[in-house]
């Protein structure tokens, strides 16, 4: 990466962001001060060298702390007629040399050729210009666009103005294909037929991004890119246990970039994972969200992920980059809502409380307060419940049809409950605000009934558990 900075003045907003998402995808950076031509000559030295410290000193808590900073000044004078020559060109590019590197590089797997530019030739048909991801083509196969899913066969590869019969992952490359209207492709991702799959939705492992001031909250949309691609996508977030917590859990760390982020091979829906409404930030923390995309997004199955807040103030002295993240669950059914959501076991912890009307017998007894008049007693039918009197009973169905309710104490009310509970009684004449109308003892004691249940959230039939 190659992060451009104004020498006059200094790290803008959106210089911040660009040097987030360099730690999130590069591993390399090269700091470049520009405009050294608007320094009058008898403090450039000084400005240069007071500004390649502030630089360090901004690097200083980023993977790319102590990275080379050259300066230059690569059109001096263009705002005047007559142009000055370039400075510092030939050190930047001597910089460049030291610190390239040959990455590790395969033909293995799925083709597919991130395009940066498409254009028509007459006579030869449409060029998309771009850098292989991974795999390989040749002359004369098969590739698909798959943002307008059209299989064309490959005429003619370049490399750099040379013809050449394949390239591999990490060329740069234009391959021209024929019958295909340049116009229905600007930038985009052409692959192997068949490699790229159309995401409705997905499971993504994510970490909040440190400098984002913001919330990151459940049922919230978000600006997320993956790749060339940037659509609206509607946020619910989960995570291990009440708390989010990864206790006792092994995960890999991706990279320390952002704190926190983890990636699996496989999203496990056999498990019960805890609703959460806000991302919560911190290292241990093992968390997850479902994106929904407003548009369908084609990527690949693992795609990185970046969500951001587009709309804010662009000259806000603020970061608009929420937070970063993995895609382990690539959904690609449409009618995901009812054919996938049912299988993601994602829980919200809920209590009901109530009160004990009066004793039905020795056995029973019936309670007011614990469900609402119009509350399906059914889905509820069977739970445990705990009576403030120490007795620990079962929902047997409702009482009437006033939302009262019959709760079973198998082991038999004790005598002292018995007591409390005895006769008529008298009803109280205050009760705090959502609490139910009870019978209280002659010491005026209310014999409450507490029920604790997990709701999980894209349950069809809406059935109640508990532990």
């Amino acid at each position: 990466m190659v992060l451009v900075v104004d020498v006059i003045k200094g790290v803008q907003t959106q210089t911040a962001e660009c040097l987030i998402i360099g730690e999130i995808i590069c591993s390399k950076m090269l700091v470049v001060l520009n405009k050294i031509d608007l320094i009058p000559e008898n403090k450039k030295v000084a400005t240069i060298e007071k500004m390649s410290k502030r630089m360090q000193k901004t690097l200083e808590s980023t993977k790319f702390a102590g990275c080379p900073i050259t300066a230059v000044s690569a059109n001096p004078g263009a705002s005047e007629s007559d142009c000055k020559e370039p400075e510092g060109i030939s050190n930047l590019i001597q910089v460049l040399q030291q610190n390239t590197y040959v990455p590790q590089r395969s033909a293995e797997g799925p083709f597919i050729f991130s395009v940066d530019h498409c254009f028509s030739i007459r006579g030869q048909g449409t060029v998309m210009t771009g850098t292989v991801l991974s795999g390989q083509v040749c002359v004369n196969n098969t590739v698909e666009i798959s943002s307008v899913q059209e299989c064309k066969k490959v005429k003619s590869i370049q490399m750099f103005h040379k013809p050449t019969q394949s390239v591999k992952q990490g060329d740069r490359a234009g391959i021209c294909v024929t019958q295909f209207d340049p116009k229905l492709l600007e930038r985009g991702l052409v692959c192997s037929p068949g490699a790229l799959p159309t995401l409705y939705a997905a499971i993504v492992t994510l970490s909040k991004i440190n400098y984002f001031s913001g919330e990151v909250r459940t049922k919230m949309k978000f600006h997320v890119t993956i790749g060339h691609s940037t659509v609206m996508a509607r946020i619910a977030l989960f995570g291990f246990g009440d708390d989010g917590t990864a206790a006792n859990h092994e995960s890999k760390p991706l990279d320390d970039a952002v704190e926190g982020l983890t990636v699996t091979d496989m999203f496990d829906f056999s498990r019960d994972y805890a609703y959460q409404d806000e991302l919560i930030k911190g290292k241990g923390l093992k968390q997850w969200a479902l994106l929904e995309f407003e548009k369908p997004v084609v990527c690949r199955p693992n795609s990185l992920v970046i969500g951001s807040k587009l709309d804010s103030d662009i000259h806000a002295n603020k970061c608009r980059l929420a937070f970063r993240a993995q895609i382990v669950e690539a959904i690609t059914d449409k009618e995901y809502s009812k054919m996938l959501l049912p299988k993601l076991k994602v829980y919200k912890n809920k209590t009901r409380e109530g009160a004990v009307e009066r004793i039905h017998d020795d056995y029973n007894v019936i309670c007011k307060g614990l469900l609402k008049k119009e509350t399906d007693v059914g889905l509820f039918t069977g739970l445990k419940v705990s009576l403030s009197s120490g007795e620990q009973g079962l929902v047997e169905g409702s009482f009437g049809l006033s939302g009262k309710v019959k709760v079973r104490v198998p082991t038999g009310l004790s005598e002292e409950t018995k007591a409390a509970l005895a006769g008529k009684g008298k009803k109280s004449r205050k009760k705090t605000a959502g609490e139910p109308q009870a019978i209280i003892n002659s010491e005026g004691k209310v014999v409450h009934v507490t029920m604790n249940f997990k709701h999980y959230v894209y349950d069809p039939s809406k059935k109640m558990t508990q532990s």
